[in-house]
């Protein structure tokens, strides 16, 4: 029996398993449907399908330096605990080491990628969800290349809960680039300098500094310079260049980078979980619907 494209969205959608798994298990299975199930079951890639709909906000990031190439990563489990699991741990530097090798543009290019064992890396990651008994999710990455001239920062801070990569171009000081990871899983900047801020951010910035000084009862002659003065305090908060540097107050970033005779070419922060919307469980609702039953 010819097994069809509607045959594979439709086994996609009752198990969770990977395009390729579901067209081979309804090859094996001559199209039958509940049969394929069953043969996804057997091989414990079926599992993975009822963990799909839970949230996965917990997990780890990574970041790997390979001469001039890196990557940051971030892998998605459901709990801190299985985060700290040796099979999760193995897991993830499998990603890292793979997609410093084949550099995939997205994380949906990367998951239909074959590995060097055969199995794409959906299959790789599903197979790690069969034994491991979680939802796990490959979530985003960023591979960044440098020359021999410049040094990456690499930084992970609480085992990996904020993960960091930075470039400086001009310098080979690895330890001045580590210096500059640090500060930015500390202090979270969102641009390198101002000018990388838009001229929309800065102008809707502006309006609310002169309405929140003309609230105050401030004289409108003065309120120009003070608006102009809290703005330069904005960009401090959101431009790495700008900021006190963490292990040096007395000296902003800028000044401790041009120390170094080095430019911040970018940075990378990843922090576990961010902007995912956590799933708030009622345990004791929880446990009276149990006993209900």
């Amino acid at each position: 029996m010819a097994v069809t494209a509607q045959m594979v969205k439709e086994l996609r959608e009752k198990t969770g398993a990977g395009m390729m798994d579901c067209k081979k298990a309804l090859t094996e299975t001559n199209g039958d449907m509940d049969k394929a199930i069953d043969f996804l079951r057997e091989k414990g890639i079926a599992k993975a399908a009822k963990k799909a709909d839970r949230i996965a906000a917990e997990g780890s990031t990574l970041v790997k330096v390979e001469g001039n190439e890196a990557v940051i990563l971030e892998v998605n489990s459901e709990t801190d605990f299985v985060a700290k699991n040796e099979g999760f741990k193995e897991l993830i530097n499998g990603l890292a080491d793979f997609l410093l090798t084949k550099k995939p543009a997205t994380v949906e290019a990367a998951l239909a990628e074959t590995m060097e064992n055969g199995s794409t890396v959906e299959h790789y990651i599903n197979s790690a969800i069969a034994k491991i008994g979680e939802k796990i999710t490959l979530r985003r990455f960023t591979v960044v290349t440098k020359s021999d001239n410049d040094a990456f920062g690499a930084y992970l801070h609480m085992g990996g809960r904020i993960g960091v990569l930075t470039l400086l171009e001009g310098t080979t000081d690895e330890d001045a680039a580590k210096d500059v990871a640090m500060h930015v899983a500390a202090v979270n900047p969102k641009y390198i300098s101002r000018d990388q801020v838009s001229a929309e951010e800065a102008e809707h910035e502006r309006k609310i500094l002169t309405e929140q000084a003309l609230n105050e009862g401030k004289p409108e002659n003065i309120v120009a310079k003070m608006v102009e003065g809290r703005l330069g305090k904005y960009f401090e908060d959101i431009c790495l260049l700008d900021q006190s540097f963490v292990k040096n107050p007395d000296q902003k970033v800028k000044q401790f980078v041009e120390s170094k005779g080095a430019t911040v070419k970018t940075f990378i922060r990843y922090e576990v979980g961010e902007g995912i919307e956590k799933k708030q469980d009622n345990f004791a609702e929880e446990v009276m619907s149990q006993v209900k039953k």
